[in-house]
């Protein structure tokens, strides 16, 4: 048993989310690994997601899984199984393209695709969206409409930080609801000098000690009172995975820094604080909207016109 850094989880249910996708789909590694190569590429994601889905469960804990609709298609069994489990099956697209790298149409396919997949697997309404990379801002307005319109119900794809690859620092930090009724749920930043430092998982989490993180979630839940999302990839559990060593030095870093660590520092962050899935911990704003059966009568009717009240 791992031990707690605090006397006591904090009363507060926070949302856990694992962004699906195999260690050569990496936006970071894509001028490195072209697309036409993936199919021949050894897969790890099963593997990963299985581990995932062994440590939730030995600490009760439940999360939002944001799969790729290309692995979906590829190992239906294993996303099944993660929704036969009690988790939350939600899209990270089809093909992993940053939405700031597709045209309108070209967004809209992709949404449109992902969640045929999904929902044709595990027979649920896919109601949850994040972009590949948080790739959601100023410069595509017009992608919440495009979530809304292929019948998401949220997105967690406005990162509100400043980063090199992405990010929206002046956005809100906190779940909100949009203009069109969607809601936008940003990963768990804190607020410290004038500026948004990311406390949610990812690469912060493998390159910062782990008390930083735990003292920001703290910090969140006991002040500001409010839930934190994390998120995490599959391959971050990984530490075997093959190498790029074409990738440049730093995107080298970012990757494979601290993957043997990950784990160990899930499982503290999964017992000093309490988790669940994105549509549960958000149950309010969403108003009480979770995955049903594809078909269900005026599912989609009744939650549209909750958000457009």
């Amino acid at each position: 048993m791992i031990s707690s850094s605090s006397s006591s989880p904090i009363p507060v249910t926070n949302a856990l989310s694992i962004d699906v996708e195999d260690w050569f789909q990496v936006s970071a590694f894509s001028p490195y690994i072209s697309r036409a190569r993936w199919d021949v590429l050894p897969c790890r994601v099963e593997r990963n997601v299985d581990l995932l889905l062994e440590i939730l469960a030995r600490h009760d804990a439940k999360a939002t899984f944001f799969t790729l609709g290309w692995i979906a298609e590829r190992y239906p069994a294993m996303v099944r199984r993660l929704v036969a489990a009690g988790h939350e099956l939600a899209s990270h697209g089809y093909g992993h393209q940053r939405a700031t790298d597709q045209t309108e149409a070209a967004f809209k396919a992709d949404l449109t695709l992902a969640k045929t997949v999904l929902e044709d697997i595990c027979g649920l309404e896919v109601i949850g969206y994040r972009a590949p990379s948080f790739s959601v801002g100023e410069a595509n307005p017009w992608a919440h409409d495009t979530m809304l319109e292929t019948g998401h119900r949220y997105s967690s794809s406005v990162f509100p930080v400043a980063h090199d690859h992405y990010g929206a620092p002046d956005a809100p930090r906190f779940a909100h609801r949009l203009p069109n009724g969607l809601w936008e749920l940003p990963p768990a930043t804190v607020r410290a000098r004038g500026r948004n430092f990311p406390v949610g998982g990812g690469g912060w989490f493998r390159l910062m000690p782990y008390a930083l993180t735990a003292w920001g979630i703290r910090r969140i839940n006991q002040l500001e009172r409010q839930p934190t999302i994390a998120y995490f990839h599959p391959w971050e559990f990984d530490p075997g995975q093959p190498r790029v060593e074409t990738a440049n030095a730093k995107a080298r870093f970012r990757h494979y820094l601290n993957l043997s660590r990950t784990q160990v520092r899930l499982e503290r962050l999964l017992v000093d604080f309490r988790w669940n899935r994105i549509d549960t911990t958000f149950s309010a704003q969403l108003g009480g909207l979770q995955m049903l059966p594809v078909g269900t009568p005026n599912t989609l009717t009744h939650a549209h016109a909750r958000f457009t009240a």
